[in-house]
């Protein structure tokens, strides 16, 4: 198994990331039919680099876009055909698109036109696809692009995290006679259809996620796995899911011993397979999701129905691999299920209209979830009036556990959602995974910034005079200068509050006696900044 070719030329893998991208491009499920399958996967990168345009992107992006530096996706198109010209009697070959930027829906209808293109035309196919995706502009979040790509425009928008939940900005279409195809979300997955096996307890499912809890996904094909992965790290959106999650794993990974391992702590992974030896393998892990094919579910919807049940697992005597779909567990939700959205869901209607009603519903819990968090983090903030020149710029004060679970009594979730049950339970097994570390450390680093922001403001505002340094020790006024140069030294030559501290520092200067003035000037930097 090896790579024919690789575009651009210059790009740099290691060797093991081409091993493991030469692994994860085949299914390793059994199948004996030619066909097309199309899936995506994620793997670890050897090294977290990015590009200012990708780092832009990944800034302005949705919270809830699961992108990460360390990890790359790769967008496969696989071909089997049968040959008996060949020693195995079938032709099998893969195109594969890689990105660490997840825009699912984009990349899986760009890599269907280059290997459909390459299939009939060799490789001459990904030079024209290549020199197509040369004339792209820069992905810049929030703006609409035409993306000319082997005779085809593809016409999308780029996620925003200014974007409100459920504006819809353009609808998927295909029109063969002008050659567009216009996609209405580039990685937003389709939840109710991908996860209908489970939507009876498709709100254990969701704290399952939320609290990180080690989840493997069997099904018959990646495609089918790929997407209910996806589907699960969305059900908790605009919450970013922290934990590692792969939408397809073979055995072949290099990370295979490490999530295989009979440690005391399972990690906190989602895996999707096809191979029935993980079951085997994975026979310690506390829960299991194992669903049919959609054909099968939608061939035989009253069977499906029976067999959505939670199956509380008791023995792993191999017998699970000849057992219908189900989510196998025996964790005890901390939520009352909702009746409300299965009724709802179970009424008859379009498709689009359940996957609307569910993703509302989804999108309310996480908030109602959130809000309680964020309503006690803003507690911590330093007041304004706390803030002084005279002194260094306050911090967001600690987050306590124990304080925060003091106010759910009185401002819980309870106030904007209606759904019973332990909360505290569940705060306190959200507190201890990686989504709420990663969620911590991202609003501490947003609240820093604007009390930042004040506290320069406060620097610039302040009237500072002859009578207010006279009443200051010169330790004092030397700390207040230094600390108004560091902020001058962290903003653009162009800002407008730069020059405004600058002249605060003159200002400074011009109040004191010749002395102070002889010592703060003997700093070189700050002879710099009044040059």
């Amino acid at each position: 198994m090896f790579n024919d070719v690789m575009y651009p030329g210059d790009a740099i893998l290691s060797a093991q990331e081409k091993a493991n991208i030469c692994y994860l491009a085949f299914p390793d499920s059994n199948n004996a039919h030619s066909r097309d399958t199309k899936y995506h996967f994620r793997i670890r990168r050897s090294q977290s680099d990015v590009t200012s345009y990708q780092q832009s992107l990944i800034l302005n992006s949705p919270s809830n876009l699961p992108i990460h530096p360390q990890f790359l996706y790769g967008f496969v198109h696989f071909r089997q055909e049968r040959d008996l010209s060949i020693p195995r009697g079938f032709y099998q070959k893969s195109v594969v698109l890689l990105s660490i930027i997840p825009f699912f829906h984009l990349y899986s209808t760009i890599i269907e036109k280059i290997a459909l293109g390459y299939f009939e035309m060799g490789e001459p196919a990904i030079e024209a696809a290549c020199h197509d995706m040369d004339q792209w502009g820069p992905p810049i979040a929030g703006q609409s692009f035409q993306l000319p790509i082997m005779g085809t425009v593809i016409q999308c928008r780029l996620p925003s995290a200014c974007d409100i939940p459920f504006t819809q900005f353009d609808d998927i279409r295909l029109n063969v006679s002008d050659g567009i195809i216009k996609i209405k979300s580039i990685y937003e997955p389709d939840i109710y259809k991908n996860l209908q096996s489970v939507m009876k307890h498709i709100q254990l499912v969701w704290e399952l996620v939320i609290t990180g809890e080690p989840l493997l996904i069997m099904a018959s094909s990646p495609t089918r796995v790929a997407s209910i992965v996806q589907s699960l790290v969305a059900l908790i959106s605009p919450l970013r899911y922290a934990s590692d999650f792969r939408p397809y794993f073979t055995i072949h990974d290099s990370e295979f011993r490490e999530y295989t391992g009979r440690s005391k702590h399972t990690a906190r992974v989602i895996l999707g397979v096809t191979n029935p030896f993980f079951v085997k393998a994975l026979d310690h892990w506390p829960h299991i999701l194992k669903v049919s094919d959609v054909s099968e579910i939608d061939s035989n919807d009253k069977q499906s129905d029976k067999t959505r049940k939670t199956k509380h697992r008791k023995h792993w005597d191999g017998r699970i691999l000849d057992a219908k779909d189900g989510l196998f567990t025996q964790y005890k939700p901390f939520l009352q299920r909702d009746e409300g959205l299965l009724k709802k869901l179970s009424k008859d209607g379009p498709s689009e209209m359940h996957s609307s009603v569910l993703q509302r519903h989804l999108l309310e819990l996480t908030q109602s979830f959130m809000i309680p968090l964020e309503r006690y983090l803003s507690s911590l903030m330093p007041l304004r009036k706390e803030m002084s020149p005279f002194k260094s710029i306050p911090s967001v004060r600690p987050f306590v556990i124990q304080n925060f679970l003091m106010t759910l009594e009185e401002a819980g979730p309870s106030l904007t959602c209606g759904i019973k049950g332990d909360w505290t339970g569940l705060y306190r097994r959200f507190i201890v995974c990686p989504s709420f570390a990663e969620w911590l450390s991202s609003r501490s680093s947003s609240m820093s910034q604007q009390i930042k922001s004040v506290y320069v403001d406060s620097l610039c505002d302040t009237m500072i005079d002859k009578e207010v340094l006279a009443q200051r020790h010169h330790v004092e006024i030397v700390d207040l200068v230094l600390r108004i140069r560091q902020r001058v030294v962290e903003m653009e030559s162009s800002s407008v509050k730069r020059n405004q501290l600058i002249s605060q520092i003159r200002n400074i200067l011009n109040c004191v006696d010749d002395d102070l003035k002889c010592v703060l000037e003997s700093n070189c930097s700050l002879r710099d900044i009044l040059a």
